[in-house]
C-alpha cells in the first residue's frame, strides 16, 4: 500500500470539499479515478497532481533548502 503524503491528503480534502464531480469535469479525469488517486491507497502521477492543483486554483512552488 502506498503511503499517504501530507500534500496528497490535503489535496484530497480540498477536492472533496470542492466536489469531485466538478473537479473531474475541470481536469478531464474520471471522478472515481480522482477518489482513488487522492485516497490513502492512491499513488497519483505528477501530471494528475498538477491537473488537480490547477483546477483548484492553487499553485505549486519550490524553494531552496536552507543549509545549517
Amino acid at each position: 500500500m502506498a503511503a499517504r503524503t501530507p500534500g496528497t491528503h490535503t489535496l484530497g480534502v480540498i477536492a472533496r470539499a470542492r466536489g469531485m464531480t466538478q473537479l473531474a469535469n475541470e481536469t478531464g479525469l474520471g471522478r472515481e479515478s480522482l477518489y482513488k488517486a487522492l485516497s490513502g491507497e492512491g499513488n497519483p502521477s505528477f501530471a494528475t497532481i498538477l491537473k488537480v492543483i490547477k483546477a483548484l486554483g492553487l499553485k505549486l512552488g519550490a524553494a531552496p533548502v536552507a543549509h545549517a
